[in-house]
This record gives C-alpha cells, structure tokens and sequence, in this order.
C-alpha cells in the first residue's frame, strides 16, 4: 500500500483503497457522464495516481464493468418490488425480458455499458459466469417454486442464459414498428415453451 495521496487518508487495505477507488469511479460518472469518464479523473477524485487505479481496473472498460455491478442489489430490490404478481416460470422469464428492456437502458449504474455504445461488450459479458448468476439471481427472486415446476438449481441456471441471450436480441434487434409489452409476451412465451 502507498504512503501517499489518498488525499492525506490512507485506506486499511486493499479492499478498502478499491472501494474508494469504485465510488470515486461512481461520482465522476455522476458528474461526467460514462463516456466522458477516465481513470485519470477517477484517480484525481480519489487523491492518487492513475498506476494507482490500474492497480485496481486495468481500464476504463473494466472499472465502468464494476460501476456497474455495484448497482445490481438495488435493482434486483427494485425489480422484485415492481413484479410482486409474478408466480409461475413462464411469468418470471418473461416480465424479467420485459422489465430488462425498460429499465436497464436507464439505469443508473447497471445499464451503463448500455448507455457508453458498449454494447459488444455487454455481449460478450452477457453470457459469462458472472451475468448468468446475475439473472438467475432475477429469477430466484420471485416467489416461485422451482423444485415443485420441475426446476433444479442447475436447471434455473441455464434458464438464465435464455433469459440473458433474449433480452440481448431484444434490445439489439428490436422490430420496426416496435412490439407492445403484450407482443413480447406471446413471442417469449412461445419461445420458451414454458407450462404456466
């Protein structure tokens, strides 16, 4: 750990000199927008060097990455609060498409890459370990009883790629004129072939 900068207060450890790096990242996205943000503004917020920082994210890409996965408990809260109806798999896969569509291009945080054109890379994330947990974790969310619809852990998994690889066509591909809500839901129906 460096004796200096920090702005005259040094972190305890690792953990905490990258959590202060992340919400400096966070407030210079705040205040510049994604696009505009660097690491040499994040390292100026945070009072260090940029080999500070890359120490920590060994890019732009890779710190906005982390910007934002900061932001999924809270929209996992906030998805839950605003599906409260949602009870078979049928209904989960498809309100979680749906909702994704609405809410991720405006997202704060999560729907960052979304926002800065990154979208190929978003794509190829989109798949990883990390993004299948992330909606399987939307899944797990509702109050549905996977084991009794003859769902395993590893099952709600995979389902989670499907989810993961729809709403990606979805948003990348939308259709002219654009599908209501009620269009989506008959097509993601059928294609999940999902009992009710």
């Amino acid at each position: 750990m460096r004796t200096r900068g920090w702005q005259g207060d040094l972190p305890g450890d690792e953990a905490e000199a990258r959590a202060r790096i992340l919400d400096a990242a966070r407030r210079c996205v705040d205040r510049y927008g994604p696009v505009k943000t660097t690491l040499a503004d994040v390292a100026a917020e945070v009072g260090v060097t940029r080999q500070t920082v890359y120490r920590h994210f060994s890019s732009v890409s890779d710190m906005l990455m982390a910007v934002a996965e900061s932001g999924t408990e809270d929209f996992l809260r906030r998805m839950q609060a605003d599906l409260p109806s949602v009870a078979t798999p049928t209904q989960a896969v498809t309100e979680t498409i749906i909702y994704c569509l609405h809410a991720l291009p405006t997202e704060p945080y999560l729907g960052l890459l979304l926002r800065t054109g990154q979208t190929e890379l978003l794509t190829r994330g989109a798949t990883s370990s990390k993004a299948v947990a992330l909606g399987a974790e939307m899944l797990r969310r509702f109050p549905i009883d996977w084991a009794a619809h003859g769902f395993t852990p590893a099952d709600v998994e995979r389902l989670a790629e499907v989810v993961m690889r729809l709403f990606l066509s979805f948003l990348q591909y939308p259709t002219d004129p654009p599908r209501t809500d009620d269009e989506l839901r008959q097509l993601i129906t059928i294609w999940t072939r999902l009992a009710p």
